[in-house]
């Protein structure tokens, strides 16, 4: 649980960020981060809606940019309210159970981006991420405030998390490992004929969403490498 960072996206409110810093509380977090914030999260307004969490704000680090907070984690995942079909990979998501299922036994350094107040994030920055997590909400209205959002979220991964004891000693793969398959697979993609280049791109993420979603060891990382180095 402790190497889960939930990541504010350049949010404009103080009292949102002070109730984002209640709900980790409440569910046993402890790292709260920043990217590029519109407001004071130290404020006090901030400060009076996280009640006995304000310390989560005092201590909670910033990113001047999202390349930034990107490159700190070996995994990082997107939110969403706006899915689509499953032919827009980066939109197709896991929900919050299935992210439990996925993270609970895993030790790499992961991230989990709080879109923007109203906006969320943009298809680029989805884009960019290992996988998304989305709320199974009501059509008519699916977007949630964003520390409601969390909330749900966090309560699924606390779920698992509280009485995980197994794999212990097993390795998480890191994000520079992830780098590595993901330039291996774009050597093989290189090999291969296609007829545009938009699906040559397709198969890329499809294939980068796939190693984020496996959350996989270093062993299986390795093994994964010196695979793609054998195609000729």
């Amino acid at each position: 649980m402790k190497s889960i960072t939930i990541i504010a996206q350049e949010f404009k409110w103080e009292k949102n960020c002070g109730a984002l810093a209640r709900v980790l509380a409440n569910f046993g977090f402890e790292k709260l981060a920043f990217i590029s914030p519109k407001c004071d999260f130290k404020g006090k307004e901030a400060v009076m809606h996280a009640k006995h969490a304000k310390q989560l704000l005092l201590k909670a680090k910033t990113f001047s940019s999202f390349n930034e907070a990107l490159k700190s984690f070996d995994t990082v995942i997107a939110t969403t309210a706006m899915t689509a079909t499953d032919y827009n990979i980066p939109r197709s998501p896991v929900n919050p159970e299935q992210l439990s299922a996925l993270i609970a036994k895993s030790k790499a350094n992961t991230a989990i981006i709080i879109g923007r107040e109203g906006e969320g994030m943009s298809n680029n920055e989805i884009k960019q991420c290992d996988f998304t997590v989305t709320i199974p909400t009501s059509k008519k209205y699916p977007t949630m405030n964003v520390s409601h959002a969390a909330a749900i979220i966090l309560y699924e991964l606390s779920k698992s998390m509280k009485t995980e004891k197994v794999g212990i000693n097993i390795r998480q793969a890191t994000g520079r490992e992830k780098q590595v398959i993901m330039q291996l697979l774009d050597n093989a993609l290189d090999k291969l004929d296609f007829s545009t280049e938009e699906k040559k791109d397709t198969q890329r993420q499809l294939w980068k969403r796939m190693v984020g979603k496996s959350m996989l060891t270093k062993r299986e990382a390795y093994a994964l490498c010196g695979f793609l180095k054998k195609i000729k």
